[in-house]
């Protein structure tokens, strides 16, 4: 068994059965990459034809939603400024009507004063704005405080008293 040509002789022969053992037993698996290989390379095919279109329709959308966006947000801000005239026009016309309501308050004031005023005696209108400086002499702070006082009671009186003069025509 010291023979050295028999042991080189049984290790070639068993390397060859071990070869042609593992020969057979990666066919099988060789055929299944084979086929592995030809579905992926449908896969790639179906791949390289439908992957271009699909993003192009992708990117479409995207940018047509942009765009809608894009409308939506001027329209948002068209709108808000409408509100905004709105309410300005609201404000304008409030002052308005309230300019208009102090007008007519005032004419109203107006003219009680001048019907009270022009109904008057003569002999008691404006008297003491009358008096020459000479027969009266130059008033003091408080005589002039006084007829000041006076002339305003007269015009809250006038503007206090309720609707005294008629149309032409009216009746009691």
């Amino acid at each position: 068994m010291n023979e050295p040509l028999f042991w080189l002789g049984l290790s070639i022969l068993l390397v060859a059965v071990s070869l042609t053992a593992l020969l057979v037993a990666a066919i099988p698996a060789l055929q299944e990459l084979a086929r592995a290989a030809r579905s992926a390379e449908k896969l790639f095919d179906t791949l390289s034809r439908e992957l271009p279109p699909t993003l192009d329709a992708i990117r479409m959308t995207g940018l047509e939603i942009t765009d809608l966006t894009d409308n939506v947000s001027d329209g948002v801000k068209s709108a808000g400024k409408v509100v905004k005239q709105v309410d300005h026009s609201l404000d304008s016309a409030r002052k308005q009507a309230q300019n208009m309501q102090i007008g007519s308050r005032s004419i109203v004031v107006g003219f009680k004063v001048a019907w009270k005023t022009f109904t008057r005696n003569k002999s008691s209108r404006r008297s003491l704005d009358r008096l020459s400086n000479n027969s009266q002499g130059v008033y003091s702070f408080r005589e002039r405080e006084a007829i000041r006082q006076q002339k305003r009671n007269l015009a809250d009186d006038a503007y206090n008293q309720p609707n005294t003069w008629k149309n032409p025509g009216e009746e009691d």
